[in-house]
């Protein structure tokens, strides 16, 4: 195999590829959403605290971030298809094991390893993506595949939130485990290698490293990175909390809960449906900077609503259908600007910004879950600071 890869000719992506790739990047909401709902459930039933509940979100989140950051370099080595294989057949033996767990520290297990699967999938099928498509194309299909991924957590937890009372969180970790059996199939059906040998490169320590470092070392796709990566801390900070708020300290029902997530949820379909309109009219840098200038005022609008008025339950509702919206804006220009700019390794590209993504996303929930019940402030300020370190990277992108 050459170390020195060569260009490859572009094609374009079948629409069933395209909805594979999406239901691939999908898992991570829909392994977190649908058994949001359940969480109260979840820990009265293992007998554990809400802590310990959002523990295996943490865990999830970590097994997310470890699993990127082998699979991705593996990939530049391998190819995407054979870890697509691996990675989904895993997936399903970890599902099970999250439906059958008999304790909390058992759930935790099953739940990184269910991280850790679910990330082959996510990093690859970027790596897909930008194996086949670049500039304004790629930033159009990653916006469409952010308002197919949308349809996961618009539909994750009203199913969940539905299926909580008949059939309990553990059938929601088994409904979640079919779904894996439907990636495999559609994996195997419809997703054939994109990666050339002549394009792939040595897999051993020394390569691996050199690739992590290549791409550590370009400044622009690091800005871009972490402008994603810490943009989806402040989402992962609303996630996180928000069942103990909304359900808690606002008052509302598991259901009630699930159609408000739903709505918030359809926001980031709609600014993903106004950027591919977008796109060749506007610079995906432009568009960037605009959801970059969003993020930061629905910031500091929710740090002054909940000290100065944490009675009005309404607005910082509607503060956290803003944050989503805002995010859908800046998820997709942000990895199409941050790959574009080490596309010959796109595999540890890829691998490096889905590991800083759920890194951040795995600190983040102990603390905005800090108020527990009582407080929205803890996720108030983790949502600020986490939008004005986004809007610092990504200035760090404009220097020359």
């Amino acid at each position: 195999m050459s170390s020195l890869p060569t260009a490859a000719p572009r094609r374009a992506i079948p629409v069933p590829m395209l909805a594979t790739l999406a239901l691939l990047s999908a898992i991570a909401p829909l392994a977190i959403d649908m058994y949001l709902p359940g969480l109260p459930a979840l820990g009265a039933d293992l007998h554990t605290s809400p802590a310990a509940a959002q523990l295996t979100l943490t865990t999830f989140m970590l097994g997310l971030a470890a699993g990127q950051l082998l699979m991705g370099p593996l990939s530049d080595s391998l190819g995407r298809r054979r870890p697509l294989v691996l990675g989904t057949t895993l997936l399903i033996v970890a599902g099970i094991g999250c439906a059958v767990a008999p304790s909390i520290g058992v759930l935790v297990a099953f739940r990184f390893i269910q991280g850790l699967t679910g990330g082959i999938g996510v990093v690859v099928a970027r790596a897909v993506i930008a194996d086949r498509t670049e500039g304004d194309s790629a930033a159009k299909l990653f916006s469409i595949m952010m308002i197919i991924t949308s349809a996961a957590p618009v539909a994750a937890p009203l199913i969940g939130g539905a299926l909580i009372g008949p059939i309990g969180w553990r059938g929601i970790f088994g409904v979640l485990t079919g779904l894996a059996v439907l990636m495999l199939l559609a994996v195997l059906a419809f997703v054939p290698e994109s990666l050339p040998r002549e394009r792939r490169h040595d897999f051993h320590a020394g390569a691996i490293a050199r690739n992590v470092g290549t791409v550590l070392k370009n400044r622009r796709y690091l800005g871009y990175t972490l402008c994603f990566s810490v943009g989806f801390g402040a989402m992962f900070a609303y996630i996180s909390a928000s069942p103990f708020i909304i359900q808690d300290l606002m008052g509302f029902s598991p259901g009630v809960f699930s159609l408000l997530f739903a709505i918030n949820a359809v926001g980031i379909g709609m600014a993903g449906t106004v950027n591919t309109r977008l796109v060749g009219l506007v610079r995906p840098q432009r568009l960037l900077a605009i959801g970059v200038g969003m993020l930061v005022t629905v910031g500091v609008a929710m740090m002054l609503t909940t000290v100065l008025a944490p009675d009005l339950h309404w607005l910082l509702l509607v503060l956290m259908f803003c944050l989503t919206s805002s995010f859908g804006l800046t998820a997709g220009n942000a990895t199409a600007l941050a790959l574009g700019q080490v596309r010959e390794t796109a595999g540890s590209g890829s691998a490096v910004l889905g590991t800083l993504q759920f890194l951040i996303g795995a600190i983040v929930p102990p603390l905005a879950g800090l108020g527990g019940a009582s407080s929205a402030i803890p996720m108030a300020t983790v949502v600020l600071v986490c939008t004005l370190l986004s809007a610092a990277a990504f200035a760090t992108t404009l220097r020359e």
